[in-house]
């Protein structure tokens, strides 16, 4: 699934207000290693609904990214 690039150029993270990254159809955010699930196109940018990574996931992750 898809993010429209305008739409991905102003997402924040909900919790420090940094930048995220898009990447495996999830909003990822390496500086706090948690991740916000998309649903139908539609960020779900919820603090108690995002989900923390481990040291593997987030390398992963941000190589996807191209970090």
């Amino acid at each position: 699934m898809a993010l429209d690039q305008t739409l991905r150029d102003i997402l924040v993270c909900p919790q420090d207000r940094g930048a995220l990254l898009f990447v495996d159809d999830v909003l990822y955010n390496p500086r706090l290693r948690r991740k916000y699930r998309v649903e139908d196109g539609i960020p779900v940018l919820l603090i108690d609904e995002a989900v923390s990574v481990d040291d593997d996931e987030h390398e992963r992750l941000v190589a996807a990214a191209g970090q």
